[in-house]
């Protein structure tokens, strides 16, 4: 085969995978425009108070400019 054929068979192949996951992004975005939100509110609620619960607070305070209202050890200690 040749250098030729070899990279068309290879774009075509590039160009049948991109289909492909763009077939499933929007069947995602399907899925994700149709579940129900107001179900599905307290539940998110719920885990994320779960993953706060168990993320130390030096953690959350350096990943994020916003304070979450708890203070670190560090700033307890200085007070």
């Amino acid at each position: 085969m040749s250098l030729k054929a070899e990279e068309t068979l290879l774009e075509e192949r590039k160009i049948k995978a991109l289909e492909r996951i763009a077939l499933t992004v929007d069947s995602l975005t399907e899925w994700f425009e149709e579940i129900d939100k107001e179900e599905w509110n307290d539940r998110i609620q719920y885990y994320l108070s779960e993953f706060h619960k168990l993320v130390p607070t030096d953690e959350v305070e350096k990943d994020s400019k916003v304070s979450v209202g708890r203070k670190s050890k560090s700033a307890k200690k200085n007070t």
